[in-house]
């Protein structure tokens, strides 16, 4: 049933082709972009403060990516999400490297308030996003795991009101009372840079066709491990799956989710 419903929210991004808008980090924009129009999807990457307070309400979901975060961008995310909240336009947190510097750190936080729908980020940040002194990260990476970091990700669940998921070898996601894990993916995606910001984009590609915030989190990690698997077949190594893996994005189908899916409760 699972399978299914994921299948009816990717048939929903293909019918519809939602406008994701994306204030994004520079390493990714363009990697982000492409899967989103592979899913079936209309990516945006307007991130001016002159621009963004207009063009959000015409967006059916925002992202938020931390990445490369600078003062003048920092400015423009802050009136982008107060803009969501006033608009009713659900938008997903990716708090890239929180708990490594300050200044990114106390902006994830501040944006809590706003609040968004879905956070996506790896343990150690979302530990950190937590208020966890140590979250094991250095940059984008962890030495923690998603299991590890659950009972952080439930109390940032509870206090934010946000779904959050957890991602790594098995992704983990709850809303501070149920988890769901999707067991999809392959170790290959870990040597790609932007492949968690990917997973946040069609999060939001999901966020934008999909009013359940938790069913939108659980299917947007399992389209993109799926894919992810099919590429990784597919691929000689990291530079062939980043193409391969556009190519299973546009691909997918409701047969291959029901063969391939691998999530439990």
């Amino acid at each position: 049933m699972i399978a299914a419903a994921i299948a009816e929210t990717l048939a929903a991004i293909r019918g519809r082709r939602p406008l994701v808008h994306n204030i994004t980090n520079l390493v990714v924009t363009n990697t982000t972009a492409n899967a989103l129009l592979a899913l079936g999807a209309a990516p945006a990457m307007v991130n001016s403060t002159d621009e963004v307070g207009e063009f959000v309400p015409k967006a059916a979901a925002l992202v938020i990516n931390l990445g490369t975060i600078t003062a003048v961008q920092a400015a423009a995310i802050r009136l982008a999400v107060a803009a969501a909240r006033a608009a009713g336009v659900p938008w997903v947190l990716d708090p890239v490297a929180v708990g490594v510097l300050r200044y990114r750190t106390e902006l994830a936080r501040d944006l809590l308030a706003f609040p968004p729908a879905v956070i996506r980020g790896n343990a150690s940040e979302i530990i950190s996003l937590d208020g966890g002194a140590d979250g094991a990260g250095h940059g984008v990476e962890t030495t923690a795991t998603p299991e590890t970091a659950l009972p952080a990700a439930g109390r940032l669940a509870r206090s934010s009101g946000a779904v959050v998921a957890v991602t790594g070898a098995v992704d983990l996601v709850t809303d501070g009372s149920r988890t769901t894990a999707i067991r999809n993916g392959d170790p290959l995606m870990a040597r790609v840079t932007g492949m968690g910001c990917t997973a946040t984009a069609i999060i939001g590609a999901c966020l934008a066709v999909q009013p359940d915030a938790f069913a939108a989190a659980v299917h947007g990690l399992a389209l993109i491990g799926v894919a992810g698997e099919l590429a990784a077949e597919r691929a000689r190594g990291p530079g062939s799956l980043q193409l391969e893996l556009l190519d299973a994005l546009y691909a997918l189908d409701a047969a291959t989710l029901e063969a391939r899916c691998r999530i439990t409760a």
